[in-house]
């Protein structure tokens, strides 16, 4: 018989199981944080990349509807002058150097195209009654004017709609096309502090402190509004209760949470479509 190699484990032993690598170290792993800027002129720019992005996100999104729909966002240095969208322009096509900055009266300060000047109307008021406010967003999705169809506000139906809990109201009239400054403010004044408010027949409009945290409340409201109209449409939505809506509201209803939230969606459009830095 042929005997056993040096090398055999002696029988009923087990060659002892490699060491587990060793963790990364914390200060070594990258998570994405809100950047600071060293000039209102590097500043200036990231927000005026964000805004084409956004924009260009939500031609995607299909949140366009003919010549509707605006995304704005308070000049760093100018606190009275904002950053839009031109009036015509596909939201898919925007390049930076396509972007209007616009005085609190709408009248175009720096750009060579005519904005929105019933939709301005609307975020003008909505910026000077909300000095913490940087970006405003208005357009017209199809979930969101459903929902706006049944003058209703959103649900605690689930995790994502809780980040709205409390935090959002109804505008409970209906008088056309905003062209004046009157029914802009009071359009603020339903705002309130909220982050989003919904325009009965309308549609939705969200705020934040960034480009990044305002659109995606409008992204997350839109298809809270899509879940809840489907929920209701299949049976009875079981909400959830106010103790943990609040709870859930505090984990995810801050800004700073919905900037990370939209992270991804930054990635994908600046990776795909570098040239909207133009």
């Amino acid at each position: 018989m042929e005997q056993s190699r040096a090398t055999d484990h002696p029988r009923g032993t087990r060659e002892a199981p490699p060491a587990a690598p060793a963790p990364v170290p914390a200060d070594r792993l990258r998570f994405a944080m809100p950047p600071r800027h060293d000039s209102v002129e590097d500043e200036r720019r990231y927000r005026k990349e964000r805004l084409a992005g956004a924009l260009r996100l939500f031609g995607r999104q299909g949140f366009e509807d003919g010549v509707s729909g605006h995304i704005t966002a308070r000049d760093p240095e100018f606190g009275d002058c904002f950053w839009v969208n031109p009036f015509g322009m596909p939201f898919g096509h925007i390049r930076v150097s396509d972007l209007v900055l616009v005085n609190a009266d709408g009248q175009v300060v720096e750009g060579a195209h005519h904005v929105n000047q019933a939709a301005f109307t609307v975020h003008s008021q909505v910026h000077a009654a909300r000095p913490d406010v940087v970006a405003v967003v208005h357009c017209h999705s199809v979930h969101g004017r459903a929902l706006a169809s049944l003058a209703d506000l959103l649900d605690p139906l689930t995790q994502e709609s809780c980040a709205f809990y409390e935090d959002h109201a109804l505008y409970d009239r209906y008088s056309g096309v905003a062209v004046d400054a009157g029914e802009g403010r009071r359009i603020a004044e339903a705002l309130g502090s909220g982050k989003a408010l919904v325009l009965r027949n309308h549609g939705l409009l969200t705020v934040g402190g960034s480009v990044d945290a305002a659109a995606w409340w409008f992204l997350s409201m839109e298809r809270s509004c899509q879940v809840q109209l489907a929920a209701r449409a299949a049976g009875r939505p079981v909400p959830i209760d106010h103790r943990q809506a609040v709870a859930t509201r505090e984990q995810l209803g801050g800004d700073l949470v919905a900037w990370i939230n939209y992270q991804p969606l930054w990635q994908q459009v600046s990776r795909r479509e570098p040239d909207l830095f133009d």
